[in-house]
């Protein structure tokens, strides 16, 4: 699943590809939010660890997988 997390005073924002579903995204970030946590903690798909300031956060985007096509179709 991609994820895109927007963060405030920042041009670029953070794509993520992550294994996860989003009921899961969905979750770990709310728990964030509740428990008033400093930083949210992901892992995509190759085992990065990205740690974002839950202060900081804008948005977070989550999209569904998209099966890429390769060569030439009809």
């Amino acid at each position: 699943m991609d994820i895109r997390i927007g963060i405030a005073n920042s041009p670029r924002e953070l794509n993520i590809e992550s294994s996860q579903t989003p009921a899961e995204i969905e979750k770990i970030v709310s728990a964030a939010l509740d428990s008033d946590s400093k930083f949210i903690k992901l892992t995509d798909e190759k085992g990065k660890l990205y740690i974002v300031p839950v202060a900081s956060l804008s948005y977070l985007e989550m999209g569904g997988e998209e099966s890429r096509r390769v060569g030439f179709f009809a």
